[in-house]
């Protein structure tokens, strides 16, 4: 059994003043550093015009798989930027906040408008953790079981029983109907072998397992 680890149950936000800047919390769940950028992304794109937009992650370095040593466990990438602010003064502590915490496959961005007083770095680093933690409340923390994704593709003829394996496992996936059909699917690391197995029985092998 893969071990469980600790995140947030979705996207959640925070706001409050202090000495006049308003500062928003920002925080969503990430299983990957590319989803991890672009949710950065997403909020830089949002407030353009902010004054600083800081971001904190911890999510794996690389993809979760069975065929990883000892499951699921890859090495956390923990990444945080002060945007400009004094060094050591956002980017840190909003990380400190997710290690405390002891959540991973997270994001985290805190948007800062200024307010035309200076609060110090003492009072960056409050404002910046603040915001980071309330976020969290705001979503909600939930134990997860480490996960992999593959794509199944299929003819026409054996779509039906790729889609009735996946809808009796209960696995997330997401269908593409195109030439041929895809299944992108999300399975729990330890349940992953045995499904594609399923599969691959299911249609004499025919599936094509990326």
């Amino acid at each position: 059994m893969t071990d469980a680890y600790r995140t947030v149950t979705g996207r959640a936000e925070a706001r409050f003043e202090v000495s006049g800047s308003e500062f928003i919390g920002y925080i969503s769940p990430a299983e990957t550093v590319a989803e991890a950028e672009a949710f950065i992304d997403d909020i830089e794109d949002r407030h353009p015009d902010a004054t600083h937009n800081v971001p904190a992650y911890r999510v794996p370095a690389g993809a979760a798989s069975s065929a990883v040593p000892g499951g699921g466990n890859v090495m956390l990438r923990e990444y945080q930027s002060d945007d400009g602010e004094p060094t050591g003064s956002s980017g840190k502590p909003a990380l400190n906040v997710l290690v405390q915490q002891d959540v991973r496959n997270v994001v985290a961005v805190v948007t800062r408008y200024y307010g035309g007083t200076n609060l110090g770095v003492g009072g960056l680093a409050r404002a910046y953790s603040r915001a980071v933690k309330e976020a969290l409340d705001a979503a909600g923390i939930v134990e997860e079981i480490p996960h992999e994704r593959f794509t199944a593709t299929v003819d026409y003829d054996d779509s039906g029983d790729v889609r009735g394996i996946l809808e009796s496992t209960g696995v997330e996936f997401e269908a593409d109907y195109d030439q041929r059909v895809s299944f992108s699917v999300r399975v729990p690391i330890d349940d992953a072998d045995a499904l594609r197995d399923r599969l691959r029985s299911a249609t004499s092998g025919r599936v094509e397992i990326e």
